[in-house]
């Protein structure tokens, strides 16, 4: 396919990648402004507990000090997305350990270190609750006593510590069970785990005296910080103005507010530009990770391997916080419902409060945590029935115009495509019970996010190429396939553009680096600027040529027709002076995906836009004295729709396995009474490029009737399928099946004690 284009479905390097190998690139860590001071917060030490007083002075007395600030300094008393529960400071109780309380600016970070430890906070204890499920009993403790009183969506549904109670329903689910031949229940878990970014969350504000906040951040959603900042400052959005630095990694960790309304409250309190960046122990105690679930499931199948009748409730524990847990809770039930034709179903999705710190998006949210469930119990079924896991999945999968079960009708479905690539590549038909070695295969299915995307494209005299858009680059490449799309509608060679990003103020409006829409959404916003640019183009040169528009071709940089061409430059400098410039603006929505919405109950999330289908397949070695899972091979089969860059999309692919493998087998937050043990990275096990095993993608293309060219989000599916594919291969290498992540040695080791293989 991609032989049929000059651009796109070619490798190409990223346009950011000079900047950041050189060191040149100017992070959110490294930004600085002159006569800038820092900032530090005072943290909770306490899980839930009311505040009975605050002292400060000592710290206010301290060497460098320039401001304190408290919840009396904040115009707005809660925000949030779905629920408005967060406190930018807590102003009368702690829900949390590490919940800010004041903040202090210095002259410099240590100062204002020092002097935020010489608070003193006096706490009346109240009782907690870190268990979501004991926070489901009628007598738990209230993590909000008054939450129904709190400003939410229409759409949830609230009550004790739910902050929403989501459900997918389609047919009886009862009766599908009567007719079952066998019927399987599992209890599945998992813990919280960090994004992982590189660069820890920073920001630096000024407040002018009109008023005015600047805000230089690495946000991955520049729009949607200026409108909350706006909420929280009490000031029309006008006045907030967002501008995205160099971002050091996000993967969801950065979509929300980190520190961005702390320097901005700190920096009209001493009217100097104030700075903070999050230091590891914040990063793995207070920020924003995924959330940790419970699963019950519940099948039915029939004698020949069909599924009957399916049964599930997720239970997500949010923190003190809904944060994003109420989409979460929704997108869980999809998920959990799976890619397969399943006539009676019955999902419940509960967003739990919790005493611990508050969750939020990473990569694929809800995906690795229901999918691990899902092809999990598959693999337990197959083997429990005497059928191939590869056979059961291909009797049930979804195909060609299925409907799924929140009632979206499909049409190109790719799945079996993918389950059969990956387990050819893995040699499954070879597979052989151990002895220590086995092989496992998981499948999904995921979203293209929606959401608006803006473009301005402008033509310089020179012939140059400006993509202004307000989308942030993250660390993805995904600014680079926009731009190749670009490149290869408008004639122009791809080194010929340049890309201004990510200014609420100087750039037009972008849903954000989120739900893997970036290349998606933009890249179809700048055809439909093309489109506009084209017809300019073509009726200046029509007009300068003497020329007929229809007899007009725009490529390779100039319009050409009858013997005759203009350049784009010479046509964007005579437009300069008779037309205000070769400019247009470009904007893309995706268009609604149809659903049956009687199958679902306040769902916030409710369809798979451009669904994406994919499958994993692994082949481990486990050692029976110690429990230690080796991955020996690993093979990525992902509709992708169409690759626009195809090196970038391999990269997004080999990372995502990388992080899922983190969830599968080390990384874990771990709490006791509400208090992080582990927040370093020593104690807490994320893989480095030596733990990686051998990646291999196969692209498949089967395109999208939206994206640009076919193109399907493909950031964030290679995450989903890691922790139940090798969850599947320990299986099948030793007989264990371990039901809660990660999958560690210990564990492995533990299960080998109590039931070792004969």
């Amino acid at each position: 396919m991609s032989a049929n284009y000059r651009i796109v479905g070619k490798s190409h390097p990223r346009f950011d990648a000079v900047g950041k190998v050189t060191g040149k690139a100017i992070y959110g860590t490294d930004f600085a402004l002159p006569g800038m001071l820092h900032g530090k917060l005072c943290r909770s030490s306490q899980a839930n507990a009311r505040i009975k007083a605050l002292h400060v002075d000592a710290a206010r007395r301290m060497p460098g000090v320039r401001a304190i600030v408290t919840a009396a300094d904040v115009p707005c008393e809660r925000y949030g997305s779905f629920i408005k529960d967060m406190e930018v400071f807590a102003a009368e109780r702690v829900r949390y350990i590490g919940q800010p309380i004041a903040g202090v600016v210095a002259r410099s970070a240590a100062e204002a270190e020092a002097a935020a430890a010489a608070i003193v906070v006096e706490y009346e204890a109240l009782p907690a609750v870190f268990d979501p499920e004991a926070a489901l009993a009628p007598d738990a403790p209230r993590v909000h006593e008054d939450l129904l009183q709190y400003k939410a969506m229409p759409t949830v549904r609230r009550e004790g510590n739910i902050s929403n109670r989501a459900r997918l329903i389609y047919g009886d689910v009862e009766a599908g069970f009567a007719r079952s031949d066998r019927i399987f229940t599992h209890r599945y878990s998992t813990c919280m785990v960090h994004p992982g970014y590189t660069e820890p969350r920073a920001a630096v504000a000024t407040w002018d005296s009109d008023g005015r906040y600047t805000v230089w951040s690495n946000t991955q959603l520049p729009f949607e910080a200026q409108n909350t900042l706006a909420d929280i400052l009490m000031v029309p959005a006008s006045q907030v103005r967002v501008i995205c630095t160099v971002i050091g990694g996000g993967f969801g960790g950065k979509l929300r507010l980190g520190v961005e309304h702390y320097v901005a409250v700190m920096a009209k309190a001493c009217g100097r530009p104030v700075k903070m960046v999050t230091s590891t122990e914040e990063e793995m105690t207070t920020a924003y990770p995924r959330q940790p679930v419970i699963v019950e499931l519940k099948t039915g199948v029939s004698a020949d391997g069909r599924i009957l009748a399916k049964q599930g409730r997720i239970i997500v524990d949010t923190g003190a916080t809904s944060g994003s847990g109420v989409g979460v809770g929704s997108s869980s039930a999809l998920i959990l419902a799976g890619p397969y034709r399943i006539p009676n179903l019955l999902i419940e999705g509960l967003a739990v409060y919790t005493n611990k710190t508050p969750t939020g998006s990473f990569r694929a949210p809800s995906g690795p945590q229901a999918n691990f469930a899902v092809e999990a119990q598959m693999d337990a079924i197959a083997e429990a029935i005497g059928l191939d896991p590869l056979e059961f999945r291909l009797r049930n999968i979804l195909r060609d115009g299925d409907v799924a079960p929140n009632g979206q009708q499909l049409g190109k479905v790719s799945l079996e495509e993918c389950l059969r690539k990956a387990a050819d590549a893995i040699g499954w038909a070879d597979r052989k019970p151990g002895p220590w070695r086995g092989k496992g295969i998981a499948c999904s299915w995921w979203t293209t996010t929606s959401g608006s995307s803006g473009v301005y494209v402008k033509v310089d005299p020179d012939g140059k190429v400006v993509m202004n858009t307000g989308c942030a680059e993250i660390g993805t490449g995904a600014l680079t396939g926009a731009a190749m799309v670009l490149a290869e509608d408008l004639g122009v060679a791809v080194d010929d553009i340049s890309i201004v990003s990510a200014d609420s103020t100087a750039t037009p409006f972008d849903y954000g680096a989120q739900g893997s829409r970036t290349a998606f959404a933009v890249g179809n916003a700048c055809r439909a600027a093309v489109v506009i640019l084209r017809q300019q183009a073509l009726a200046a040169a029509a007009k300068r040529l003497d020329v007929a528009e229809d007899k007009l071709t725009l490529a390779d940089g100039k319009v050409s027709g009858e013997g005759k061409s203009l350049s784009l430059a010479d046509i964007a400098r005579g437009l300069q002076l008779s037309g205000g410039g070769l400019i247009a603006h470009g904007t893309f929505i995706a268009p609604p995906t149809m659903y049956d919405a009687k199958r679902s109950e306040n769902m916030v999330i409710t369809t798979l836009n451009s669904p994406s289908f994919h499958a994993h397949a692994a082949e481990v070695s486990v050692d029976p004295q110690t429990g230690e899972v080796r991955i020996e091979d690993y093979v990525v089969a992902q509709d992708v729709g169409f690759a626009i860059n195809p090196i970038y999309v391999e990269g997004q692919i080999e990372g995502g396995v990388m992080q899922g493998l983190g969830q599968a087998l080390s990384e874990e937050i771990v709490y006791r009474d509400g208090r992080v043990l582990n927040a370093n990275l020593t104690d807490y096990k994320m893989p480095t490029a030596v733990d990686a095993p051998r990646i291999r993608s196969i692209l498949v293309e089967c395109p999208s009737e939206s994206g640009p060219f076919g193109a399907k989000g493909v950031g964030e599916p290679p995450v989903i399928e890691p922790p139940a594919t090798i969850a599947n291969a320990v299986a099948a290498a030793c007989g264990c099946r371990i039901a809660d992540l990660p999958i560690t040695a210990e564990k492995v080791a533990t299960a080998l004690q109590a039931s070792p293989r004969a």
